[in-house]
């Protein structure tokens, strides 16, 4: 009887970790997953119940294949499960031409040849009149690829044909160490010693703590809900899509139109300011105001004819890199361990498709992608 308890762990149910147990098993390997909380739980960074897609990836021209690449798992994961997990209602990114917002998805579309409308500001004040105050130099960038995904529904998606698929799951199970021993690695749980050939840590903001040593921040992210002051429908979602707006002095408003029982989600990217940091196990997740005061602050001028206060208010939680990019790899080229954490808050769109490089390397299959910029050894981390 083999000593290890199976081929491949996949640590942390997730966006991204859901997505990689779903693949690994597609492949036959024997695979286990383990989850501390329940698949589609609010306590890390895969809920509020949407997620921005755009395939105008501005946060690094080599994110554009894959995102590509991931729209057509999403749709793959949603057929092969009956699920509606994306909603193609087109993207709106606001703001000055040379800018951050509007500057990087136009590179990203000309590189990469997608399809995209640029809109003066008379087009934008016409079909999109909810945004208010446009600047002199600003125009917008009209993405019809662009959408929204369904996070929590993803994961159960994924987490469940992975299941269907062969793998084995585990829940309520917290990993509380790691450590690396000839031929596998040994996962120390409240539940025992789980004893595997290779481990994929999957754990977004708790990646810190269990691989110590890089340069992984969690941080608290707020998600905000606020309603129409008017009641009318023009801030629902199919007249108010998904956005990012770079305002003056950088700060970038963000968010979609009202839908089911949610409200207006909005939030606020401060430029050089961010969001404190959490330990994600003995921080208090309960909103106070500061975690809409900045929101509140430029919507009265940007979005007028929303309430000032918000309806609903959760608290997510993100994991930043000092150069923005993801961790995705094997540290030290080591056969026993996959990283895969640093989701800076543009993480989720990518999931499925970053759930079949894990599996690629789990399988050892050459890289769809160039890896370089997401590798766990680059200088940054260190």
């Amino acid at each position: 009887m083999s000593s290890w308890d199976a081929e491949v762990a996949v640590v942390g149910l997730g966006a991204w970790g859901s997505c990689a147990l779903w693949q690994i098993a597609s492949r036959g390997v024997d695979a286990l997953g383990i989850e501390q909380f329940h698949p589609g739980h609010a306590w890390g960074a895969s809920h509020g119940g949407s997620r921005m897609f755009r395939v105008t990836c501005l946060e690094h021209p080599e994110l554009v294949p894959l995102a590509r690449r991931s729209l057509e798992l999403w749709h793959e994961l949603a057929g092969l499960t009956g699920t509606p997990l994306f909603e193609n209602r087109g993207g709106l990114l606001i703001g000055p031409e040379g800018g951050r917002v509007v500057g990087g998805t136009l590179r990203a579309a000309r590189r990469h040849g997608i399809h995209v409308e640029r809109l003066a500001p008379p087009e934008l004040r016409e079909r999109f009149g909810q945004h208010a105050e446009p600047g002199p130099d600003d125009i917008a960038v009209w993405e019809p690829s662009a959408g929204i995904l369904r996070p929590e529904e993803a994961v159960r998606a994924a987490t469940g044909l992975a299941r269907s698929t062969g793998a084995r799951v585990v829940t309520g199970t917290q990993v509380h160490s790691v450590e690396l021993v000839s031929g596998g690695v040994e996962l120390e749980t409240g539940g025992g010693l789980i004893r595997v050939r290779q481990a994929v840590m999957a754990i977004g903001s708790w990646l810190a703590s269990l691989v110590p040593g890089m340069a992984l921040t969690p941080l608290r992210m707020p998600i905000t809900w606020f309603r129409s002051a008017t009641g009318d429908d023009r801030f629902e979602l199919d007249r108010f899509p998904v956005f990012m707006r770079e305002l003056p002095g950088q700060e970038v408003l963000w968010g979609n139109g009202s839908e089911k029982e949610y409200g207006v989600k909005l939030g606020l990217e401060a430029h050089g300011r961010r969001p404190r940091p959490i330990d994600p196990d003995t921080d208090d997740r309960s909103a106070v105001s500061e975690d809409w005061a900045d929101l509140t602050r430029v919507l009265e001028r940007y979005l007028p004819g929303l309430e000032p206060i918000p309806s609903q208010v959760s608290v997510c939680m993100l994991t930043a890199t000092p150069d923005g990019q993801f961790v995705i790899g094997r540290p030290g080229g080591d056969p026993r361990l996959i990283l895969a954490g640093g989701c800076n808050a543009h993480g989720f769109k990518h999931a499925s498709g970053i759930g079949e490089i894990l599996a690629d390397l789990v399988t050892h299959r050459p890289a769809r992608m160039p890896l370089d910029f997401v590798s766990p050894d680059r200088a940054v981390l260190k």
